[in-house]
């Protein structure tokens, strides 16, 4: 079984809706942690110990100064989990380049450089006695490819090969490579896409114990966490937000008109922030799927806010389905079998 307490562990998109669940449970194990996200004040607001290091996952250059930063920081590197990454909606036909560039780079190219980079590091933990591990989230989509999501759904599958293959390789250093395909999980990834509109999901998993789930997968020493291995995750719990009024015909039967007055409310997913106080931001009519400060893409976790600029946001936590086989990826629904936001 992998020992927690005392080893060094780098978390990607630590300031995401799964990042921080993940980063919370790890310190709370008595793991040192090396935390990187896109803004350095998202990262220090966290309040988890460790090592913060805000950056840009764009630049080809990060993370191998990601690497070099944990094993300073910590003496070693045991383990390395990849909870960042971006999503974009719509038909394959009209995907842009733009889109499809950021996608790629964010999602595939990104988590490819850091496992390269550390796998010297992790062989060195491996001849210390210690048990390395590379964990990566694929998501349900990698399953099970989603229409309104094929650009996501390719990005998501290609990297679900190259860990299959790392993980063969790997092992002869004594390197455990572990996917894990969650399905849709009540964060903000998805409600903030790089490109499309959101569709309206069912209520997803409860991050906290999709990150639990994984971390026993880390503790457990699993090979790789399927869809399957998330069914018996809670959902989120939902609260009430009011409902936008409705206006009548002023010549409308009186029925109709007091029927129209009166206060309505709709459900809605609970925030998967920290305190009451982001659930009560939330639950305003303003801004019901406003962000919490940390995890949201508004702020996401792969853009430099000190040393380089914003180019884009990357935060896993994935997306990730829910219980149902036909759910997209680490945040993501069918959007052909839900109703679109008007």
């Amino acid at each position: 079984m992998a020992e927690l307490a005392g080893s060094s562990i780098l978390v990607l998109g630590a300031t995401g809706g799964l990042g921080r669940h993940l980063a919370r449970q790890l310190a709370d194990a008595g793991a040192n942690l090396t935390l990187t996200g896109r803004s350095q004040q998202a990262l220090d607001e966290l309040g988890i110990a460790g090592a913060h290091v805000a950056g840009d996952l764009t630049d080809p250059e990060f993370p191998s100064t990601l690497v070099a930063l944990a094993v300073m920081a910590h003496g070693r590197l045991d383990g390395v989990i990849n909870a960042a990454g971006v999503v974009a909606f719509g038909p394959v036909a009209e995907v842009s380049d733009e889109t499809l560039d950021l996608l790629w780079t964010v999602n595939v190219l990104a988590p490819i450089r850091v496992l390269r980079a550390a796998v010297p590091a992790l062989a060195l933990a491996k001849r210390d006695g210690g048990t390395p591990f590379i964990v990566t989230l694929s998501g349900v989509v990698s399953e099970n490819p989603t229409a309104g999501l094929g650009a996501y759904s390719a990005v998501k599958t290609a990297l679900a090969a190259y860990h299959s293959v790392a993980a063969r390789e790997l092992r002869r250093q004594g390197i455990r490579v572990m996917d894990a395909r969650p399905g849709h999980t009540e964060t903000e990834l998805s409600r903030h896409p790089i490109a499309g509109e959101t569709p309206k999901f069912p209520t997803g998993y409860d991050p906290a114990g999709v990150a639990a789930r994984i971390v026993a997968g880390i503790v457990g020493d699993e090979k790789e966490l399927p869809s399957s291995a998330f069914t018996d995750i809670a959902h989120a719990e939902e609260h009430t937000v009011p409902a936008d009024p409705v206006s009548t015909n002023t010549d409308a039967h009186p029925a109709v008109k007091m029927a129209a007055a009166m206060p309505l409310e709709v459900s809605a997913p609970v925030p998967s922030g920290d305190s009451a106080s982001s659930a009560r931001s939330a639950a305003s009519p303003a801004s019901p799927d406003s962000a919490d400060s940390a995890g949201s893409p508004a702020s996401p976790d792969s853009a430099d806010s000190s040393t380089s600029p914003a180019s884009a946001p990357t935060d896993q936590g994935a997306p990730s389905p829910a219980p149902q086989p036909d759910h997209n990826d680490a945040e993501q629904g069918r959007p052909d079998d839900v109703e679109r936001r008007d």
